[in-house]
Parts: structure tokens; sequence; C-alpha cells
């Protein structure tokens, strides 16, 4: 009598975005597929490092932009708590501004809202089986750094910024204060104001107006469009 082969475990995703309704769609695609299943879902950074914790996941599709802490931190802290934990991030924010940083702060993959279904389960699976996954054009953008041939104009954009100082940048396009950013960053005020005198001086601007005015022009043109502006 033949044995029946055994049945494989259900690969345990994990959902991290504060909007409902973007949560809900996701546990729906996920929970149609008969090799995985939700383990939990979180709104902000503190209940994703919670179910992080109890549920422990197989993966986690997270959102970029989440209230209280950048993704882009909380993608380091999962790497802390469970350190081959694989982090796919789900955003609406430009690829061309987010992907490498996501990459480099040890997330296995991006993906922009906009893209369907059958590519989201694509860029799921490809992570689940230890793959990157990025769009032809982030993949092709990062080669030609990696070769040396990518253009010098281009690395004087935003993407010169640390992580800190781009989370610095996009606050102050929010017309935050220094204040009002230590306070959400954790961070003294005079460690913001060295931030941004480096922004200033890595963005080539003169003066604080001209940051403030291109922060918010920035963040303006990442409100209007889905895909972000250009660099």
């Amino acid at each position: 009598m033949s044995k029946k082969p055994a049945l494989q475990r259900k690969k345990r995703l994990l959902i991290v975005d504060d909007h409902p309704m973007m949560r809900q769609g996701l546990s729906q695609l996920v929970g149609a597929e008969p090799d995985l299943v939700m383990c939990g879902e979180a709104a902000n950074a503190e209940e994703a490092i919670d179910a992080i914790r109890s549920s422990r996941p197989d993966l986690v599709l997270a959102d970029i932009s989440l209230p209280g802490k950048n993704g882009l931190e909380l993608i380091k802290d999962f790497q802390a708590i469970q350190p081959d934990l694989p982090v796919l991030v789900i955003s609406m924010h430009d690829e061309s501004l987010y992907a490498e940083r996501v990459l480099r702060a040890g997330g296995r993959g991006y993906i922009m809202k906009q893209e369907g279904a059958q590519k989201l389960m694509a860029a799921i699976r490809q992570v689940l089986n230890g793959k990157i996954y990025v769009s032809e054009k982030i993949s092709a953008y990062i080669l030609e750094a990696m070769s040396g041939r990518r253009a010098a104009a281009e690395n004087s954009s935003l993407e010169k910024l640390s992580d800190r100082e781009f989370e610095v940048f996009q606050l102050i396009g929010q017309c935050k204060s220094s204040r009002d950013i230590a306070e959400q960053l954790h961070l003294s005020i005079k460690t913001v104001d060295v931030h941004r005198t480096n922004i200033k001086a890595k963005l080539k601007l003169k003066s604080a107006a001209e940051l403030v005015g291109f922060a918010t022009r920035w963040a303006e043109a990442q409100a209007s469009s889905p895909s972000g502006p250009s660099k």
C-alpha cells in the first residue's frame, strides 16, 4: 500500500499596512492561494514587531509609509528580531527613489501598488524562493550602478542622501519643524539641524528656505502622482 505524500506546510504571510482596505485586499488575494496563509496583520510598526515575535511569519508584506516609523527603519528592526525574515515592500512611492534603499536596508523586494495581482503573486513567490524581486527597470538601474556606468548627474540627486537624511527630507516636505521632526524620530533638535545642513549641502541648496521649498514641491509631486515624480 503506497503512502500518501506529506502535505506541504503553507507559507505564513504577515501584512503591514495602515490602510484597512489594502490589508483586506491582500488577505483575500493570499487566502485564495492553496500554499499560502495569512498569519496576521498590522497597521503600524509597534503592531508589526509584536506580530513577528508572536507568529514568526515566512514573509512580511509591508508598506514603506507607516504612522510613527519609517518603513526603512522598520525593515532593519525586523532583521534584528528575525535575521532571515524576508520582507517584500508594496508601496505607492516611486520605485526609482525607494527600491534600492529597501534592498540596502535588508528588504528582499519592492513592487508598486498599481501592479496587478498576477505580478504581485509572482513577486511573493520569487521572494519566498530566496530571490530578490524588483522591476526590470530597477534591476537594470542597479546593475548599471554596480558596473559604474550610471550617469554622474543621477548620483547628485536624492539618492545621495542617507536613509535618515531622506527621512528628514520627507518630513521637511510635510512642513514639519526641526522640533516636530526631532520628536517624531526620537532625535535631538541639534541632530535634526545637522541632518538639514547635510541635506542642503548634498542637494546644493543655499538656504533653509530653498530646502523647504524643494522638499515641499517634491512631497506635492509624490502625492499627486501614483508613480511619483521623475528624477
